[in-house]
């Protein structure tokens, strides 16, 4: 990718996080899959967890996906992953997952342990329709496993894509790119986003700027046309005063004052995530688990499900296939 950086991508949009309940009750703040933002191609969820463990011990039991990807991101706390061919692991803070859902899993997410806080993120990613029914598979990577680019108070982990000549480990079907900055207090940073390819920047902690406009906390930042970005962080007084101001707004059951293990600690500088990709341009006919390309395969992957077709029981899905 050429570092040469032409045209500032503006921010066009910006999206506040709606709280719901998902799972067995469990509350999140969504951004990208809400009335205000019903996708951008191709991602097409972001849910942000932010909870006591003790809030989410019911966690996201069994459930099906067909026809696209999730990405499970954890700042503190574990989450145990399940599946119905008895696959499981476990998330810890800093990890990732990546899941290639394809022609189907059924599996379940639930916290691990009783006592501290769950601070994570789930996007949904979809597929192509060449890809909407390959072979299910998992990657999964602890903190120790994702490369991070540091210079003059930034820190870059790189999870999908590349940044400065660093490339994640998360191998996408679709091209994309996958980032958590952070910044120290007044520091900024410059990140190529290849033009043509949608992108937004989710602010999970802090204040500042990304591309000259302001940067909140749990809200959505999407991108206009461009090759690159830049991001600035408040100073520690401002910044800290908008992490608390936002906690106080919308009760988490979570203090601030906390390290997240990636800066400092909470509510100073600005940390976000920055997601990208190229647009599948292709029809997107979602309901609820299943995201297909029809009304008609949406009917095939509930009869499958219903029937116990949805996954071929021959999968070893922590075994890749010869497509990635």
């Amino acid at each position: 990718m050429s570092t040469a950086t032409q045209m500032l991508r503006p921010v066009v949009k910006v999206v506040e996080g709606m709280r719901l309940s998902e799972g067995a009750g469990v509350q999140i703040r969504r951004t990208v899959g809400t009335p205000k933002l019903r996708n951008l191609d191709p991602f097409l969820m972001l849910d942000e967890l932010k909870l006591p463990v003790n809030q989410a011990s019911a966690g996201f039991p069994d459930h099906p996906h067909r026809g696209f990807e999730t990405c499970s991101i954890m700042l503190e706390g574990e989450m145990q992953h399940k599946d119905s061919a008895g696959n499981a692991g476990v998330i810890g803070p800093g990890g990732v997952q990546w899941m290639t859902a394809g022609r189907g899993l059924v599996h379940s997410e639930m916290p691990v342990g009783r006592q501290g806080r769950l601070w994570g993120f789930q996007l949904w990613i979809n597929l192509p329709r060449k890809h909407k029914m390959t072979k299910p598979r998992y990657q999964d990577y602890q903190a120790s496993d994702i490369p991070a680019v540091e210079a003059a108070g930034s820190r870059v982990r790189v999870m999908a894509g590349q940044h400065a000549g660093t490339t994640g480990p998360i191998v996408m079907k679709n091209p994309g790119m996958l980032v958590d900055v952070i910044l120290q207090p007044g520091a900024a940073v410059t990140l190529q986003v290849p033009q043509g390819w949608s992108g937004f920047a989710y602010v999970y902690d802090g204040a500042g700027s990304i591309s000259g406009s302001p940067a909140k906390m749990q809200h959505a930042l999407v991108l206009g046309d461009g090759d690159h970005i830049t991001a600035e962080a408040a100073a520690a007084a401002a910044a800290a005063a908008a992490s608390s101001a936002a906690e106080s707004s919308v009760s988490d059951g979570a203090g601030g004052g906390e390290s997240n293990g990636y800066g400092q600690g909470e509510g100073s500088g600005l940390k976000f995530l920055l997601m990208a990709g190229q647009p599948i341009g292709e029809p997107i006919v979602q309901h609820g688990p299943f995201v297909m390309n029809s009304q008609q395969e949406i009917m095939q992957a509930f009869s499958d499900y219903q029937a116990g077709r949805l996954q071929d029981p021959r999968d070893n899905v922590w075994e890749g296939d010869d497509e990635l």
